[in-house]
């Protein structure tokens, strides 16, 4: 993977991204506004593209290397064997499938599904966990604002990348998206040309006829890029723990929906790939060995947020940096083994250096323990947000297609590595710097 290694090069890259998509965004939308036909919560975006002609020549009209992205949330990366899930075995066969894929930190959902879109690290696409507050960014409330899952719709500048989606559009496609978390944010004021707001109370079944519908369109409607999301595993795996037969049951319903994809997906007149990931996986959890914040008596000094495999700090802005430090010397003395505080060393291998949003202190436990706060009444048997590098936070990486060899087991590899991969199957130029960088992944792509 390739690393920014200070912060000059972050603010290049970011003035690239800003740049590029403002400048691309006001080429399309200047002389029009944006133009949206809803139809049963779908969202047309008429004018998201029409660049055509700025496209680079990485992206000519004749690469057509269609590709779907799903992702299964908490499927992890031994769900196929554990829980038969025959269908992914039967892609995977006729296809590539890495033995894990490594999350970014935390093995949280929306930075990890953002990461996968991006190439970037959460520190540099912005969305450091599934809530953080921003330090520079004051509340009405007189405290920090704070990000919570799908903030960026009403909000888009709480993500500072370019998904795959708008790389496709800036370059002349249509691209889909189907509940991708964070996918319905206007970033650089465009949105994908076919769009579904998350509804958690949709039907799976429609999700997968929406997205073969999509590739049945004429050539000139048709999207080139399509992503789509099931959430059924990481619900079920909370709710009941990884090795139950509700969890066994969860993978056989979303295997059988990928299967029917698959098989519909192959009979269409046009070559498509799909590529079935994960966010993370998911481990044991007991409330016999969970931790109260409260019994932390963490100082009024700070503002405490979340619970789970971490516990964020943020100083009030009168706080000195000698009452931080006090504040993580007296955590360490508490935590017993129970929990470490991360230092910097620690914090610069998990990618997550302090700044605005990552916080001023973080507190790491491990499986099966967990943070937990008084008014938190749910009983969880499964959880993520762990190290990323454990092995039960590792994720699924399954593809089949044209642009993929058959029949070959990659080793374990990291989800930066899919956004520039997806962009070259899919004859895109990279518009700004990225993290992320094709390694282990090129082993299973066919030569374009």
């Amino acid at each position: 993977m390739v690393f920014f290694r200070d912060s000059a090069w972050l603010i290049i890259k970011f003035i690239g991204v800003v740049l590029t998509a403002s400048w691309l965004s006001l080429a399309a939308f200047s002389a029009h506004a944006i133009n949206k036909h809803a139809i049963n919560n779908t969202v047309i975006n008429k004018n998201a593209v029409g660049l055509k002609n700025l496209a680079s020549s990485q992206s000519a009209e004749s690469s057509k290397n269609h590709v779907v992205l799903i992702s299964l949330d908490g499927f992890r990366h031994d769900y196929i064997e554990l829980h038969n899930a025959k269908n992914l075995a039967r892609i995977a066969k006729a296809g590539v499938r890495s033995r894990s894929l490594t999350p970014v930190y935390p093995a949280n959902t929306f930075p990890n599904h953002i990461s996968i879109v991006t190439g970037l690290l959460p520190i540099h696409h912005g969305i450091v966990d599934n809530r953080f507050h921003d330090k520079l960014r004051p509340s009405k409330e007189g405290s920090y604002a704070q990000y919570s899952m799908g903030k960026a719709q009403g909000d888009s500048s709480w993500i500072t990348a370019m998904p795959l989606w708008h790389l496709a559009e800036f370059q002349g496609h249509k691209a889909a998206t189907y509940f991708w978390p964070e996918s319905d944010a206007r970033i650089a004021g465009a949105l994908p040309t076919y769009l579904y707001h998350y509804s958690k109370h949709a039907d799976y079944q429609q999700r997968v006829d929406q997205i073969v519908q999509w590739l049945s369109l004429p050539e000139a409607a048709r999207p080139l890029f399509v992503s789509g999301y099931f959430s059924l595993t990481d619900t079920v795996g909370h709710d009941e723990g990884p090795m139950s037969e509700k969890t066994k049951e969860a993978v056989a319903k979303v295997d059988k929906l990928i299967g029917q994809l698959y098989d519909r997906l192959n009979a269409l007149s046009i070559d498509v790939n799909l590529v079935v990931v994960s966010d993370h996986g998911m481990t044991n959890v007991a409330d016999s060995h969970q931790i109260m914040v409260e019994s932390l008596n963490i100082a009024d000094d700070f503002t405490v947020l979340n619970n789970g495999a971490q516990v964020r700090l943020y100083a009030k802005p009168e706080v000195t940096h000698e009452q931080i430090e006090d504040e993580k010397n007296r955590l360490r003395v508490l935590a017993e083994g129970k929990f470490i505080v991360l230092n910097s060393v620690e914090r610069d291998v998990r990618h997550s250096q302090y700044n605005a949003r990552t916080g001023d202190i973080i507190m790491e436990t491990a499986p099966p323990a967990r943070f937990k706060s008084e008014g938190d009444t749910h009983v969880s048997k499964g959880s993520h947000g762990y190290l990323n590098t454990l092995p039960d936070m590792g994720g699924l990486f399954v593809a089949s297609g044209p642009s993929f060899k058959q029949g070959k087991i990659l080793p374990t590899f990291s989800n930066l590595e899919i956004y520039p991969a997806l962009a070259e199957v899919m004859g895109l130029a990279l518009l700004a710097p990225i993290d992320g960088e094709v390694k282990v992944l090129r082993e299973g792509l066919k030569e374009q």
